[in-house]
């Protein structure tokens, strides 16, 4: 017999189906570019799946070894990652995304060229060995102030938002990829990071249903595999508890009035909002019992004392009533569930890819607006100096990956120079920076970052002739001698703006 804290006892074989069920809902992270002994050891004893960064990552080659080293533990283990594309790339995280993000793909708008897009990431990914994608973001990015999701989203509008969903999730899974549609019930309409603390939206229920969850319900329509909660607070859904420990947001919404019966994921336990408040155990009990049937953490604790803390609260709270063990059993049964689809769509998977669907996509969504002068612009011959306005990155995109239009043009104009700045300086630095040199400013949401629109004040006022190109969301008017769009940081959105500054540009009309 095995004696629990609770004081009660249970026989070996229901204690070995509850630490198994309580290993099996948990997705947690590791270091390193190989499985730890510690995680082949908790594979075989129940844990089912295994979340990715970019830290794990070096190559293709290097991540398929990895992935086959974790499936001869377990052949049927649920390989899941943080690949978006675009400014949120785990794949190409030393380099920059090979694909442009959901912003660029919005502006696009063409259904069938998101679908593409997906198919093609699916497809690296499932050859590589990966089969869940924590993709796509469904939030409609209707607070232009938002500092996480920004150009994560499709846009702004909801329709918008809502086909090029659907669209992505059919893409990803006709690549044996499970999607994982987030971040329900929507974190488009927030002004804080909840990686940092709690947001909260205040919009009546009525503004939620027609806005924030259009995307998730196509996305179901769509049939994607997984959903992933938001550590948010909706007072109109429910005014105690943030999204992830809500049942009423995860049990009557999602799974009652929505019709849902796939997977649901949390997002990062360890994310401040909820590990904050509540501490990762407490917040992963709380968490399944409203209705969450996957715990994700491992973004930034990854050890196994995380993993067998979360295991033992599990376990403990079944034991003392507080969580269901037939609620327990449940979210285990549906990971195993997702887990055998993937084992048999990988027998589904295309075949030739679409290498080059990235970079068209980037190009047709980039916006170039002429300044407003007389002289026409002309492409650049000489060598520019490109001075890239950094603002501090979110946690979700990651300081990790290059970002910008240097690299790129130092290709098609050999002696590019660059520089890096921020703060109440910049404009005057970026000035006796340049000298003599055409100035190439690339900024990140100059709407939301005022010493980034004052910099470009200064920089106008005495370069009228600056280029300036806009890689966050385009929400500030467009100036400069020549104003450009990309929608997105991705190293193929660099690559198109830095093909239309030196004229090299491919027409995608």
């Amino acid at each position: 017999m095995t004696t629990f804290a609770s004081g009660t006892t249970a026989s070996n074989s229901e204690n070995d189906s509850l630490t198994r069920d309580a290993l099996t809902v948990l997705q947690p992270g590791f270091t390193g570019t190989k499985a730890p002994d510690w995680l082949l050891r908790r594979l075989g004893e129940g844990l089912a799946s295994v979340g990715l960064f970019g830290r794990n990552i070096t190559s293709r080659e290097q991540l398929s070894e990895l992935t086959a080293q974790l499936r001869a533990e377990r052949e049927d283990v649920l390989v899941a990652i943080d690949e978006e594309g675009g400014d949120v790339t785990r794949l190409e995280v030393r380099t920059g995304s090979s694909f442009p993000g959901n912003h660029a793909l919005g502006a696009v708008d063409d259904v069938h060229l998101t679908r593409a897009v997906a198919r093609e990431l699916g497809r690296r990914l499932a050859e590589c060995g990966v089969n869940f994608n924590w993709a796509p973001s469904a939030d409609v990015n209707s607070n232009p102030a938002n500092p996480v999701i920004g150009v994560r989203s499709f846009g702004a509008g909801t329709a918008l938002a809502a086909r090029h969903t659907a669209a992505y999730v059919t893409g990803l899974q006709s690549a044996g990829v499970a999607a994982c549609t987030k971040h329900f019930p929507g974190h488009g309409d927030t002004a804080v990071d909840s990686h940092h603390a709690l947001p909260r939206i205040d919009v009546d229920a009525s503004v939620l249903h027609e806005r924030e969850l259009a995307p998730f319900r196509a996305a179901i329509e769509a049939g994607t595999k997984a959903v992933m909660s938001a550590h948010i607070l909706v007072p109109a859904l429910d005014p105690d508890r943030p999204a992830t420990l809500s049942n009423w947001v995860l049990t009557d919404l999602l799974r009652g009035e929505m019709g849902y019966d796939g997977l649901i994921v949390t997002d990062g336990m360890e994310m401040r909002a909820v590990a904050g408040t509540y501490g990762i155990e407490r917040g992963s009990v709380l968490a399944v019992a409203a209705g969450a049937d996957a715990i994700c953490v491992g973004g930034g604790l990854a050890d196994e004392e995380t993993v067998r803390r979360l295991r033992d609260a599990l376990v403990e709270a079944v034991r003392a009533g507080e969580l269901p063990e037939e609620r327990l059993a449940d979210a285990a049964g549906r990971v195993r569930a997702l887990a055998r689809w993937t084992a048999a769509a990988a027998s589904h998977r295309p075949g030739a890819g679409d290498e080059e669907v990235g970079l068209r996509a980037a190009r047709r969504a980039l916006r170039v607006t002429p300044g407003e002068t007389f002289i026409p612009f002309t492409p650049l011959t000489a060598p520019p100096y490109v001075a890239a306005l950094t603002p501090v990155a979110n946690i979700a995109v990651g300081d990790e990956t290059p970002w910008g239009v240097a690299a790129e043009l130092a290709h098609l104009l050999p002696g590019t120079l660059t520089g890096t700045f921020a703060g109440d300086d910049a404009g005057r630095e970026i000035l006796g920076a340049a000298g003599d040199r055409r100035v190439v400013a690339v900024v990140r949401d100059e709407h939301r970052h005022p010493w980034m629109a004052a910099a470009l004040d200064a920089l106008l006022a005495a370069r009228p002739d600056t280029i300036v190109v806009e890689m966050g969301v385009p929400q500030a008017s467009p100036r400069g001698a020549l104003h450009i769009a990309t929608h997105g940081a991705a190293r193929v959105c660099g690559r198109a703006a830095a093909e239309a500054i030196a004229g090299t540009g491919i027409p995608t009309a």
